[in-house]
């Protein structure tokens, strides 16, 4: 992990987010799992993760949808248009699989 110093955080540590997605305290997540190109992969995965874990405050579906959302966020305007519509897909796709098509 790479540490940036600041005048305000003397040691603060840079790329926090990847950090969280890489080793997140409530999901379990399979390496890489946001490379696919399988919107339904992704989806059951994250479904998996959700519904194993012993660690997550939220409902299964709620930490699912919160962590691809977390991942989206955090690539911001540098995710390529073409993984955006997959992760956009993504999260159609845990709706379906959760049950809660609307």
């Amino acid at each position: 992990m790479t540490v940036r110093k600041t005048a305000d955080h003397p040691a603060k540590t840079a790329r926090w987010s990847a950090e969280v997605t890489h080793h997140s305290d409530a999901l379990d997540l399979e390496p890489d799992l946001f490379k696919s190109d399988d919107p339904h992969r992704i989806a059951e995965s994250l479904k998996q993760s959700a519904e194993a874990s012993t660690r997550r405050k939220a409902t299964p579906f709620r930490s699912a949808m919160s962590m691809l959302v977390f991942y989206i966020n955090r690539a911001g305007r540098s995710l390529p248009p073409e993984r955006r519509r997959v992760l956009d897909r993504a999260k159609q796709e845990l709706r379906r699989v959760f049950g809660r098509q609307g």
